[in-house]
């Protein structure tokens, strides 16, 4: 059975022509994209490294990962997110390899074949996240590293993620997140261990909405980053 969620699907490639756009409903993605990339990089340090980027969107963190001399893979189901992602890569010169392929089918494809994988902003969006982090343990090799960054469950998450970015802040399109999709660090580090990944680092990202500034730290109570290395 598919493990996707085509309102979902529908729901960013109504905005995919915008994936570029700095102001416009991505900008959030844009201003973390330093912080994940040096988070990925400090314990990766991919340079020369095969990396894949699942629920890659429009290249945002997957370019950004190419320009850091990686070899990269992207793979996404939203076809329109995808070609806006080839567009862009070969307007900037760069090359990552994009694919439109179900994370579960590469998996069973080619396992083990990278030597980091990252799926950042998207278990909160498909409706079995356990089976993506399945995957993704099963695609990196032995020893390699897979990141992942989600929303935690709380009421603060639901106050600033939800109530205060889609409908205080208009940072995002209403409708963006479904809270109840949302999980607790302590879940996803479950889903992790039970997928054959060790926990080495769990960060927070905080957003400042009076500077308009994200910071790494360890405040998870919203945004998360966790990353894991591959134990066998």
């Amino acid at each position: 059975m598919s493990n996707v969620d085509e309102h979902e699907l529908d729901k960013f490639s109504q905005i995919a022509h915008k994936w570029w756009d700095l102001e416009s409903e991505f900008k959030p993605l844009h201003e973390i994209n330093p912080l994940r990339l040096a988070f990925i990089d400090q314990h990766a340090a991919i340079a020369g490294k095969t990396v894949l980027d699942v629920g890659c969107g429009g290249g945002i963190l997957a370019e950004s990962m190419a320009h850091k001399n990686a070899t990269v893979t992207g793979i996404d189901l939203a076809k329109k997110s995808l070609k806006i992602a080839q567009l862009h890569a070969l307007e900037t010169g760069v090359t990552v390899n994009y694919r439109c392929v179900e994370v579960e089918t590469l998996a069973a494809e080619a396992p083990a074949s990278f030597d980091v994988v990252t799926c950042m902003e998207m278990l909160e969006h498909v409706p079995d996240p356990q089976s993506v982090v399945r995957a993704c343990a099963q695609l990196v090799r032995p020893g390699g590293w897979v990141f992942f960054s989600t929303l935690n469950r709380n009421a603060k998450a639901y106050l600033l993620a939800v109530v205060g970015a889609e409908y205080v802040l208009n940072m995002l399109p209403k409708g963006t997140h479904e809270y109840a999709r949302f999980l607790k660090p302590s879940e996803l580090s479950r889903m992790a261990r039970n997928a054959g990944l060790g926990i080495e680092t769990l960060a927070g990202m905080s957003y400042n909405p009076l500077t308009r500034v994200y910071t790494l730290g360890d405040d998870t109570s919203v945004n998360y980053l966790i990353a894991c290395r591959r134990l066998d």
